[in-house]
This record gives structure tokens, C-alpha cells and sequence, in this order.
């Protein structure tokens, strides 16, 4: 009897959060899926018979180059993001505890103006005759240099996923403006509080002594920094990868102000379909293929903390078999 009170307890405490993912979460993902079975008609509508005229029309040879394209800089941006980061979280960890309160707020400070307006703000600071354009060019001379000096089979594979461009460098060509970098850069400096703060928050409640016997006991620092702080935050690093690669893959804003026509990605081409050419079973169907690219990285980290998980058991298993005799490995 005391069981069943306490099923029923625990059933209406978790029923308001069942009923708003089911009435915000399940059912329109469940609509948004069911048109991408169905046409669409002229006026804009959807059309009623069942049909797989707008997955075949995702045959299209430009969207597998979008879907790639969005994806690596979705990658690029969270990979920046975490490196920057981890330095970042670690110095205000050490911090005193008054002093990590301001720069925290500082942090989330540019939160406080519209984000549009920082996007603007930046396609100003990108000017093609500013200092920002100088040292990008200065990069791309270097790259250049290094590209030629590679073997020929690493240009090939280089320029086969679109991270190098062979021939001649044209200054006048290569502009920060309208252009991956740019979109790289700006969504970079875009996501990085969503970064900073799982990552602080999980390097907070490290054991900084622990650091402290690994210097003691001749380890330097950066090896105590990537052995033992790295793998103890390892859950806040997780939270940071999913709370910018998510973000990043569905950006629309930044790709239209800043990338141009050279970078379109996916979340433009739902735009472009929904309200430019009002097919919304195609828009439909790609906000499908976003959400599968998404959900496909969060089951890879389930998985592999379950993995992580199983495997530390196994390892405190063992030193308990090791150290008393009879014990169960």
C-alpha cells in the first residue's frame, strides 16, 4: 500500500514535465515528421495524400555540400569553444569566491544587448579594410606557403573535404566578410559563455589539492592540467559540447548576416523553404535530417559514458579483488 501512495506521488509530481515535453516536444516533432510524407500545394499549404515527393526532392545534389558544410563548422565551432574554455574555466575556478561572481557576470554581460546587434556589430568590425582583414590575409599567405609544401595526395585530400583551396591566393578575393571564417569566428565568440559555464561550474567543485600533490610529485603543469583536472570535469566538458554543437548546427542568424552566398548552411535552407518558397513539407524534412544530425551525436555520448561508466566499476572491481582476497572481481 505505502508503495502504491508513493508510485502515485512521484506519477503527479513528474506529470507537469510529461505533459510539457509531450505538448511542446512530442507532438509537433511528431507533425514535423508527418509532413515530410505529404506535398505541398501552390497557395503554400500542405498537400492531404501521403506521398515521398519531398524526400526525393532531398536529392538534390547541393544539400549533401550544405549538410557537410554545416556540420564541420558546427565541429570548428565547438572544438574552439571547448579550447578556449577549459583555460578560461580553470582560471576563474582559482579565483577568489568574490571575484569569480563578477567575472561570471562579466561573462554573460554581452547577454544583456540583443544578439542581432552583436551580429551587426561584427559585420562592422570584418570590414574589408580593417585590421582584422590585415591579419586574416597574413594567415591565408601562410597557409598558402605551408599547402604547397605539403605532399600531393594530402592537397588532394585536403581540398576533397574543403579545408584548403588550391591555386594562387587573389587578396582581393579573400575577404573575411561573407565568408566561413567569419561565420566560424563570430559564432565562436556567440556560443562561448554557453561553454564557460558548465565547464566552471564542474571545475568549481574540483579538489585543487589534488593538482597540488601531482606538482609535488614532479609532474609539471600541464601534464596535472590534462591527466587529472581534464578528466574530473569531464562531465561539465560534455554538458559544453552538446549546449554549443546543438546551437550550432540550427544557426541561422549569423550564416545570413555574415556568411553570404558562400555559406549557406542548413538552418538558411529551412528558412529559404518555409517562408521564401512556402514548401513546408521540404523545410519539414530538412528540420528532420537537423534533428537526426543532433540526436545522433547525444546518443554517441550516452553511449560512451555509459561505456565510461561501466568500465571505471570494473576497474574499482578489480582493486577491490585485488587487494582482498575472495572478493568478486
Amino acid at each position: 500500500m505505502k508503495n502504491r501512495k508513493g508510485f502515485f506521488s512521484e506519477g503527479l509530481l513528474t506529470a507537469p514535465s510529461f505533459l510539457w515535453l509531450a505538448l511542446f516536444f512530442a507532438i509537433p516533432t511528431l507533425i514535423v515528421v508527418s509532413f515530410t510524407f505529404h506535398g505541398h500545394t501552390p497557395n503554400g499549404g500542405v498537400a492531404e495524400p501521403y506521398s515521398l515527393e519531398t524526400w526525393r526532392a532531398l536529392a538534390d545534389p547541393d544539400y549533401p555540400s550544405i549538410i557537410w558544410r554545416t556540420l564541420r563548422i558546427s565541429v570548428k565551432v565547438t572544438l574552439w569553444c571547448i579550447l578556449l574554455s577549459l583555460p578560461c574555466a580553470y582560471a576563474i575556478a582559482r579565483m577568489d569566491k568574490r571575484l569569480r561572481a563578477i567575472v561570471a557576470g562579466a561573462i554573460m554581460l554581452p547577454f544583456w544587448t540583443s544578439f542581432v546587434v552583436r551580429v551587426f556589430a561584427w559585420r562592422t568590425m570584418l570590414h574589408p579594410d580593417g585590421w582584422l582583414q590585415a591579419c586574416y590575409l597574413s594567415y591565408l599567405r601562410f597557409n598558402e606557403w605551408l599547402f604547397q609544401c605539403m605532399p600531393a595526395f594530402v592537397q588532394h585530400t585536403l581540398t576533397g573535404l574543403g579545408l584548403a583551396t588550391p591555386g594562387p591566393l587573389d587578396p582581393a578575393m579573400a575577404t573575411m566578410l561573407d565568408s566561413e571564417v567569419a561565420v566560424v569566428l563570430v559564432s565562436v565568440y556567440s556560443f562561448l559563455p554557453f561553454s564557460i559555464m558548465p565547464i566552471y561550474s564542474a571545475a568549481e567543485k574540483f579538489d585543487f589539492s589534488l593538482m597540488e600533490a601531482a606538482l609535488d610529485l614532479g609532474a609539471n603543469s600541464f601534464y596535472a592540467f590534462r591527466k587529472i583536472f581534464i578528466p574530473c570535469i569531464r562531465q561539465g566538458i560534455i554538458s559544453a559540447v552538446l549546449m554549443v554543437f546543438i546551437p550550432a548546427i540550427g544557426s541561422y542568424v549569423i550564416p545570413q548576416m555574415l556568411g553570404g552566398t558562400n555559406c549557406v548552411l542548413i538552418g538558411n535552407k529551412i528558412f529559404m523553404r518555409a517562408i521564401q518558397n512556402r514548401n513546408i513539407p521540404h523545410a519539414s524534412a530538412l528540420a528532420t535530417l537537423m534533428a537526426v544530425s543532433v540526436l545522433v551525436p547525444m546518443a554517441m555520448t550516452v553511449w560512451w559514458r555509459a561505456r565510461q561508466k561501466a568500465r571505471d566499476l570494473k576497474k574499482a572491481d578489480n582493486v577491490v579483488a585485488a587487494h582482498i582476497p575472495g572478493a568478486k572481481a
